[in-house]
């Protein structure tokens, strides 16, 4: 057997060269995978945190200054999603007792309120909605009602945004975006596309798609459950000034209904000058007649047992929602539990009602089960939960009392100017947060303490901020269910801009001329806050 002598040549490598060449490639390749952006993104907030312990120094209690570290950490991981959104939600749980901003047990009582509760009653039923397809059924019905013989498409179109608008007023605007988008692409599947589309039919599309869209975040507003930021704001309300009257589901719909629909007139007039020219009617209904879409709905069958208790029971938690407190004269059935029960109380019966009820589908079925629950959007949920914990944690820190005093030279500025402001504001940061949850958990403290600052009804600004926060019409990035708007392929970015642009300064002024008339009737911002 030959043995190879060993080179005695002091260049000659001990180790064969290429496991050095392999080695170092490792080493290279796992430092490029430690040294990322997201890696960064993720440093970022316990560095910024880290900076302001050391460097701020503010005139109140240590807890004030610790509450603005903790505050600038979380939103940079929330701006820049470095952790996913639900875990940064959850940050304030460890953050807050080791910061001593407030104990686990008063942070942990912010993720599961009445308003929390209200939240995943609303939920559960509008899950019961999409499994028995009772909004598909909706949607054609109205649909065919407003079809018009021969075809309008004006009509049409009120008819399927206002569809849209509506079941947005009971259910997440993502949940709806994700239910609706596939009805109004369905109608529209009738069309021809590619090159054979005509500009018409192009027009009317784009009209549709867009219309489903903006639809869907202004009937969010007029509800409490409609968005997560309604119950943001709401919820932020009763933290912060517990001894004033609570703004209920029907007080929040007595202002923001009127407020949504005028929007929602101005969209349908806007759509119907740049998207459905005169003669459009006649090119339209070769492709789109109502025996189309009664086959459509005959598909469907009679409705089952199952789906008529499931419409009962959301009838009846809407009717419950609106009497709970109606006015002075009339308490409403609120006051035979001595205002005990809240509107989160009445959510989750019913929703349990839905685990109780035979569907008399298949023996021993109920209307819902536990496995249909697994798709609640528990991110929202947190999200919610951290939007109540950092405005508790703002409140009980004193940095709500030093943010007031820096912003005393508001004093001066009159209402009528701040509010358009604070509207722009608001929706011009969710474009930026692409959450508008996020945005009104960061901006709805401060706006609370500027109202001090300006000796004004803080309602006055809360609620053109907290709406303000939801005008993301101009990027489909800024909201999920633009992104599902966009991802039909009708619809490009100018389209977005053409209808969204005027449709945010409707907005603003809508929300300016009614906050100092309507609100002050329906809020009673004229009389003090406890």
């Amino acid at each position: 057997m030959d043995h190879h002598p060993i080179s005695e040549d002091p260049k000659t490598p001990l180790l064969p060269l290429h496991d050095q060449i392999q080695r170092s490639q490792s080493f290279h390749s796992s430092l490029k995978s430690i040294i990322t952006l997201k890696n960064f993104f993720i440093l970022l907030g316990p560095l910024l945190c880290t900076i302001i312990c050391l460097c701020v120094k503010l005139d109140g209690p240590v807890a004030s200054r610790n509450m603005l570290a903790v505050l600038v950490w979380v939103f940079a991981w929330w701006i820049t999603e470095a952790v996913p959104m639900p875990i940064t939600s959850m940050s304030p749980l460890f953050l807050f007792p080791f910061f001593g901003i407030s104990s686990a047990d008063d942070v942990a009582q912010s993720y599961m309120d009445d308003v929390i509760a209200l939240l995943l009653g609303s939920f559960m039923l509008a899950l019961a909605v999409e499994h028995y397809n009772i909004h598909r059924r909706l949607a054609l019905n109205i649909t065919l009602v407003f079809c018009g013989d021969p075809l309008n498409p004006p009509l049409l179109l009120l008819g399927i945004c206002g569809t849209a608008a509506f079941i947005s007023m009971w259910m997440h605007n993502v949940a709806t975006a994700v239910m609706m988008m596939p009805i109004a692409t369905g109608i529209l599947r009738r069309f021809p596309t590619g090159r054979d589309q005509s500009v018409v039919v192009t027009n009317f599309c784009k009209a549709v798609i867009l219309g489903v869209l903006y639809s869907i975040t202004i009937g969010g507003m007029s509800t409490l459950t409609g968005t997560g930021v309604n119950l943001i704001l709401v919820g932020m309300w009763t933290s912060y000034f517990p001894q004033a009257a609570p703004i209920t589901f029907s007080t929040w719909f007595c202002f923001a209904f009127p407020s949504a629909l005028l929007m929602f007139l101005a969209l349908w007039g806007l759509l119907c000058c740049l998207y459905c020219s005169r003669g459009s009617g006649q090119a339209l209904s070769v492709y789109l007649d109502k025996a189309h879409l009664k086959k459509e709905l005959e598909l469907l069958g009679p409705m089952a047992f199952a789906e008529k208790l499931v419409l009962a029971l959301f009838s009846m938690l809407i009717v419950l929602w609106m009497t709970r407190s109606i006015t002075e004269d009339i308490p409403g059935w609120g006051v035979l539990f001595n205002g005990r029960a809240g509107d989160g109380t009445v959510s989750v019966m019913i929703a349990t009602f839905l685990f109780i009820i035979p569907s008399k589908k298949q023996k021993g079925e109920k209307l819902m089960d536990w496995e249909k629950c697994k798709k609640l959007p528990w991110n929202i949920i947190l999200l919610l939960g951290a939007g109540l914990a950092i405005a508790d944690g703002v409140r009980s820190s004193g940095l709500a009392n030093l943010l007031s005093e820096t912003l005393d030279f508001l004093e001066a500025v009159p209402y009528v100017a701040i509010a358009p402001a604070v509207c722009l504001i608001s929706s011009s940061i969710t474009k930026l947060i692409t959450s508008n949850n996020a945005t009104a958990t960061l901006i709805i403290p401060l706006l609370i303490q500027i109202a001090k600052s300006m000796h004004v009804h803080p309602l006055l600004l809360m609620i053109p901020g907290g709406i303000g926060t939801q005008f993301a019409f101009l990027l489909p990035t800024a909201t999920p269910s633009n992104t599902v708007g966009f991802a039909t392929g009708h619809i490009e970015i100018q389209d977005m801009i053409k209808i969204g642009l005027p449709l945010k300064i409707v907005g603003i002024a809508v929300l300016s001329l009614l906050m100092p008339t309507l609100g002050v009737y329906v809020f009673r911002t004229s009389e003090p806050v406890q």
